[in-house]
């Protein structure tokens, strides 16, 4: 792995990995809806729509061709705190790839009829997901957990200020926030040093500087919020303190996750859906920013079983609360991540990835022998910390249903302790 800048001061992480005949580009951002005001809210997720609309040069159409003509992907993703847009081809059309990307990222023309049409599109998207409850619960989460922190806004915004939102809105946005301070170029694949000529010629020009925020930190509030939807299944979540990115124990966090709610071999998966067959769907997760994290927990289950689910899920939270795990959970868990990390570095897209992550919201990259030397290393003590943490103050809960009933009487302190 080798960091470098640009004459300009724009960062660069790159990879080389000569067995392999493809390259995985990305201009990574960070910015995201947590960064947006609340008048704002979506333009980061509208922005990255408006860049594949057409630029001086290209229509969106012709953007479209240029990568099907060289069997290439390109994409891109809004997340809470960054941006991505990224593309993988072989090595040979890295030099196509870079020219269509830069000119998308520099010289869109964010068009007023393409505006009105992607408007349209991006209100299908949020459509979409109010009809998909077992995502809309996911969101429901971040404001129990967050209330109206920036943090708890909808990556996709809503529809008033979608319909808001015009060229010059954009605009602004963009010269605030993509900023060379608040930009990253990682590249993996089959590459050498001519990338850097290759990247000064399209980038080097990039003189838009400006200063990193520093977001105000969340305050986990510990609240319940219900949304009423006819639906066949009650959609519940519960989310505890977490660790923010980069911090020492993730790994511990990690495997903690993995013997609650990570795999098929859980002890949500194995006790709820394996053993008493009560949901189709039933794990965990832990989600980290740059100045906190959530672990939370979520089932999809018939209203009838709704209390069974919870009552379950509760005891094994609590049981793990106070025993913590078993010796054998942690050997597994640490060769289930070591297997899943060396599995990822199969793919240049997850290298650029780790990549282009890393460096813009922790600003360090690990080996994979140093990655791997960290997971050994977690010991019993640091999971029963993680675990402390998780459980020092009431939990957040959402649900998605057609009634609250089955929540009546649940004492969110319960777990405390």
């Amino acid at each position: 792995m080798k960091k470098l800048q640009l004459k300009n001061g724009l960062r660069v992480v790159m990879e080389t990995i000569p067995t392999f005949r493809s390259v995985s580009f990305g201009i990574w951002v960070k910015t995201g809806s947590r960064n947006e005001s609340p008048e704002m809210g979506g333009i980061s997720h509208f922005i990255e729509h408006m860049l594949f609309k057409g630029t001086d040069r290209f229509d969106a159409k012709e953007i479209a061709e240029e990568f099907d003509a060289i069997g290439g992907n390109v994409n891109a993703f809004t997340s809470k705190e960054y941006t991505c847009y990224y593309a993988k081809v072989l090595d040979e059309h890295l030099p196509i790839a870079v020219d269509i990307l830069a000119d998308m990222f520099f010289r869109s023309r964010f068009d007023e009829d393409e505006l009105r049409k992607e408007k349209n599109v991006i209100l299908e998207e949020i459509s979409m997901y109010e009809d998909t409850p077992d995502d809309m619960v996911h969101d429901l989460m971040s404001r129990a957990a967050y209330g109206n922190h920036p943090l708890a806004l909808p990556i996709l915004g809503t529809e008033e200020n979608l319909r808001n939102m015009g060229p010059s809105h954009l605009r602004e946005y963009m010269r605030q926030k993509y900023t060379i301070e608040n930009t990253v170029i990682s590249v993996a694949g089959n590459i050498d040093d001519s990338v850097i000529e290759l990247l000064e010629k399209h980038f080097g020009d990039f003189a838009i500087h400006g200063i990193q925020e520093q977001p105000e930190p969340p305050i986990f509030l510990g609240d319940f919020k219900f949304h009423q939807k006819k639906t066949e299944q009650n959609h519940i979540c519960m989310s505890f303190p977490g660790l923010k990115s980069g911090d020492p124990r993730q790994y511990a966090m990690v495997l903690l996750n993995n013997a609650l709610g990570g795999g098929m071999s859980s002890r949500l998966f194995q006790e709820i859906r394996e053993k008493r067959g009560l949901a189709y769907s039933v794990y965990s997760y832990h989600s980290s920013h740059a100045d906190s994290g959530l672990f939370t927990v979520y089932a999809g289950t018939a209203p009838k079983q709704s209390k069974e689910v919870l009552d379950l899920t509760k005891e094994i939270l609590h049981d793990v609360s106070i025993k913590g795990i078993s010796d054998s959970e942690l050997r597994k868990g640490k060769e289930q991540l070591k297997g899943s990390l060396i599995l990822s570095l199969e793919s240049t897209g997850s290298r650029m990835n780790r990549l282009g992550k890393n460096e813009l919201m922790i600003g360090r990259h690990y080996t994979l022998d140093e990655m791997i030397s960290r997971i050994e290393a977690v010991t019993m003590d640091d999971v029963n910390f993680v675990l402390r943490e998780m459980f020092k103050q009431p939990f957040s809960l959402a649900m998605v249903g057609s009634s609250d009933r089955v929540l009546s009487g649940i004492r969110r302190d319960e777990l405390v302790i």
